[in-house]
C-alpha cells in the first residue's frame, strides 16, 4: 500500500470502512494503532449507554485487531473463552452498524453466538471451555483433511477452571495443530523483563531458527550421543525461557510456549502471531500481558468496578444516577444478612468461584478474612471443598449464580446432598436476568435441583424472608438451597428479630373460593396483584406462598386446591420439572389428578437477552399473564 492511500485513510474514520476481517487485512500496519483507538472510543460511548462488560474488551483490543488481521478468518477460526471480551471482535466481523443494540432486545448478543455470524464459531458465555472447543475443531478439521488455524482465546482467570487443565492435557496428548492465546491481565512483568522474554520468543518462532533447530534435531538423532545431546540443548533452551517466563507450566502439557509478548504493542503481536502462524507445529500456547480497562483511566484505575457494568458517565465513570432511598438489592440483603449471622456463629464460612463482589460476598471476606475463601473459577471444586468443610463440623455457604450452579451438578449430588452434609448453596440471579441473555439466564435450578434426594430448596417472595430462610437453613442439618433473582429488593420492612420458618411450611397470604394461585419467589407478589385484578371481576382467589419447592407444604396446598377446584402456578423458571410439575405430581399422589390446573413457567427454549420486564411478558409470567390464565380456568 503506498504512503499516499495510506494518508487518505488517515483522514477518515478508520472503522467506518471496515466492514469485515479481509477489509482489515488491506490497511497499512502503521494505521492499526489509530483502528485501535477508534475501536475504544466506540466500545466505551455503546456500552456507556448500554451497559455491558468495557474492562475485558478494552484489555484485548490490539490483540483482537493482530488476530484478524493475522489469521485468514473465519476460516481460521477464534473462540474467545467466555466472550465478555469480544466487543472489538464484533466490530471488526460485520456487526458494527448494530452494534448500538448491543445487549438489547432483537439486538446483537453481548457473547459470541454461532446463529449472530460466522465468525463466532462457538456460542460461549461460561469460563474455561475454549480449549476443550477448539481443540474439537482442530481434530475435526484434520480428520476432514483441512488445513485452517483454531485459535483458543482464554484469560487467566479462565485458566484457574480445572476445564482448562483438562482441554490442555488432552491437547498436549494429541499434538494437534492447535494455538492457545493466554491472555494475562493480572501478572506484573517489568517492561525490560517482558521486552526480553518478547525478543526471545519472536526469534524461536522465527523461519531461520525453526530450519535450523528441525535440522539438527534430524542429524543429532543419527548418532548415538546425538539424541542426548539434543534432549540437553533442548532443556537448556527450555531453563533459558523458564528462567524469565512461566512457560515451563505449558511445556509441561507438551505445548511450545511463547512469550510474554506486551498485549498492547502491535508491533510485537503481529511479529509474533505471524511465526506462530506459519512455522508453529502441534500444540502452541501464546502468552500476552495484556491491560484490563486499556485506553480509559476509570477502567484501568478500577477494572473490578468496569468488568460489568450499567450505563455510565464517559467523562468521569461514574454510574448512570438512580434514585436514592430506594431498596437494595437480593445480593446486597443476602450478604449483609451472613455477616450478621457469621458474627453469631463462628462455624460459618464463605465459598464463592471468583466472584466476590458480584455475590454480595465482599463485606464477608472484609469481616472474616480466615473464613472467607475464593476458590477461583472452579465451581466443581467449591462444592467438594465446601463438604470438606462440612465434615469438620463447620457450616459453609456457596454464594453462586443459579447458571453457574449448573457446572457443580454432579459435586451436589455425590458430594454433598448424599452424604447429607449442611452445605447452603445461595444462588443469585435465579430466572431471567436480563441482558446478558440466554448464557445467564438462571431458569433451571427448579427443576434440576428439586429432583436430589435430601436436599431442601427455598425461593423467598422477598427481601425480609429471604432473611429468615438463610437462618433457618443455617438451623437445618443437611444440605439446603435458597434461590433468590437478580435486582432490587421491593423495599419491604426488615424484621430485625430472626425467624426460624418450620421446613416445608408455606404461607397462605389470601383466601378465596374460585381460584389458588401458587406462585413462586419473585413471582408472588405479581400473583397478588393478579389477584387484585381478578377480584374488580368478581373472581375471589386464594394465594399461597410455598417458600418451599421442596419439600412441598401437602396438606396447605391440596386443601386450597380441593376447595377452589382450580389452580394456577407460576414460576420464574423452565415449566419442565420445574415447580408445577412438582404441584401436578402432589395433587396425583392425592388423588386430585382431576383438578384443573394451568402451570406458567419460561418456554422450552433458551430466551434471548432482554429487559426483565420484557423477558416476564415473554414468558407469559407476569400480573397480566397470570390474571389471563386464572380466567381462561373459569
Amino acid at each position: 500500500m503506498n504512503s499516499q492511500t495510506s494518508l487518505a485513510q488517515s483522514r477518515e474514520r478508520l472503522l467506518s470502512t471496515i466492514d469485515s476481517p479481509h477489509d482489515l487485512r488491506r490497511l497499512d500496519p502503521a494505521l492499526l494503532p489509530q483502528l485501535a483507538t477508534e475501536l475504544r472510543e466506540t466500545i466505551i460511548s455503546t456500552v456507556a449507554k448500554t451497559g455491558g462488560h468495557l474492562a475485558p474488551c478494552l484489555g484485548v483490543v490490539e490483540l483482537t485487531l493482530a488476530l484478524h488481521y493475522i489469521f485468514n478468518t473465519p476460516t481460521d477460526k477464534i473462540i474467545w473463552d467466555v466472550g465478555h471480551q469480544c466487543y472489538a471482535h464484533k466490530l471488526l466481523t460485520g456487526r458494527r452498524d448494530r452494534f448500538d443494540s448491543l445487549r438489547r432486545f432483537g439486538g446483537i448478543s453481548g457473547f459470541p453466538k454461532r446463529a449472530e455470524s460466522e465468525y463466532d464459531p462457538f456460542d460461549t458465555g461460561h469460563s474455561s471451555t475454549s480449549i476443550s472447543a477448539a481443540l474439537g475443531m482442530a481434530t475435526g478439521a484434520a480428520l476432514n483433511g483441512e488445513n485452517n488455524k483454531t485459535i483458543a482465546v482464554i484469560g487467566d482467570g479462565s485458566m484457574t477452571g480445572g476445564l482448562a487443565f483438562e482441554g490442555l492435557n488432552q491437547a498436549g496428548h494429541l499434538g494437534k495443530n492447535l494455538i492457545v492465546i493466554l491472555n494475562d491481565n493480572e501478572m506484573s512483568i517489568s517492561p525490560s523483563v517482558g521486552a526480553l522474554s518478547s525478543f526471545i520468543s519472536r526469534k524461536l518462532t522465527g523461519r531461520t531458527v525453526a530450519r535450523i533447530k528441525k535440522n539438527m534435531e534430524h542429524f543429532l538423532k543419527n548418532f548415538q550421543l546425538g539424541e542426548n545431546f539434543f534432549h540437553l540443548l533442548k532443556r537448556s533452551e527450555e531453563s533459558l525461557k523458564g528462567f524469565f517466563t512461566p512457560g515451563m507450566l505449558f511445556e509441561a502439557f507438551k505445548f511450545d510456549y511463547v512469550g510474554p509478548i506486551p498485549g498492547h504493542d502491535l508491533e510485537s503481536l503481529l511479529a509474533t502471531l505471524r511465526n506462530v502462524r506459519d512455522f508453529s507445529e502441534g500444540p502452541m500456547l501464546v502468552h500476552v500481558i495484556t491491560t484490563k480497562g486499556k485506553g480509559y483511566a476509570p477502567a484501568e484505575q478500577c477494572p473490578d468496578n468496569f468488568h460489568g457494568v450499567g450505563p455510565f458517565v464517559v467523562a468521569d465513570g461514574c454510574e448512570v444516577k438512580t434514585p436514592t432511598g430506594g431498596p437494595a438489592s437480593y445480593t446486597k440483603i443476602f450478604g449483609d444478612t451472613l455477616v450478621e449471622l457469621a458474627q453469631e456463629d463462628p462455624r460459618i464460612c464463605a465459598i464463592t468461584a471468583a466472584m466476590p463482589i458480584g455475590t454480595g460476598l465482599g463485606p464477608f471476606a472484609e469481616k472474616f478474612p480466615d473464613r472467607f475463601f475464593d476458590v477461583g473459577i472452579a465451581e466443581q471444586h467449591a462444592t467438594t471443598f465446601a463438604a470438606g468443610l462440612a465434615c469438620e463440623g463447620l457450616r459453609p455457604v456457596i454464594g453462586i449464580y443459579s447458571t453457574f450452579l449448573q457446572r457443580a451438578f454432579d459435586q451436589v449430588i455425590h458430594d454433598v446432598c448424599l452424604p447429607d452434609l449442611p452445605v447452603v448453596f445461595a444462588i443469585d440471579r435465579g430466572g431471567v436476568v436480563g441482558d446478558d441473555g440466554p448464557t445467564h439466564h438462571g431458569v433451571f435450578d427448579l427443576a434440576f435441583l428439586r429432583i436430589i434426594p435430601n436436599l431442601v430448596l427455598m425461593a423467598p417472595k422477598d427481601e425480609n424472608e429471604l432473611r429468615h430462610l438463610l437462618y433457618t437453613a443455617f438451623k437445618y442439618s443437611g444440605p439446603v438451597a435458597i434461590r433468590y433473582p437478580r435486582g432490587l429488593g421491593l423495599g419491604v420492612e426488615i424484621d430485625r428479630q430472626w425467624q426460624k420458618i418450620p421446613i416445608g411450611q408455606a404461607e397462605l397470604l389470601r383466601e378465596g373460593e374460585d381460584i389458588l394461585l401458587l406462585p413462586v419467589g419473585n413471582r408472588v407478589y405479581p400473583a397478588l396483584e393478579a389477584a387484585d385484578s381478578l377480584a374488580g371481576m368478581g373472581i375471589r382467589a386464594a394465594v399461597i406462598n410455598p417458600r418451599f419447592i421442596k419439600p412441598l407444604d401437602e396438606e396447605l396446598i391440596t386443601h386450597w386446591a380441593g376447595r377452589t377446584g382450580r389452580v394456577v402456578t407460576v414460576e420464574d423458571n423452565v415449566r419442565t420439572g420445574g415447580f408445577g410439575s412438582a404441584v401436578l405430581e402432589l395433587l396425583q399422589r392425592w388423588g386430585l389428578a382431576a383438578i384443573r390446573v394451568k402451570n406458567l413457567g419460561l418456554p422450552d427454549r433458551f430466551l434471548e437477552q432482554g429487559s426483565q420486564p420484557q423477558l416476564w411478558q415473554i414468558g407469559k409470567i407476569d400480573a397480566a399473564a397470570i390474571s389471563a390464565a386464572a380466567l381462561e380456568l373459569r
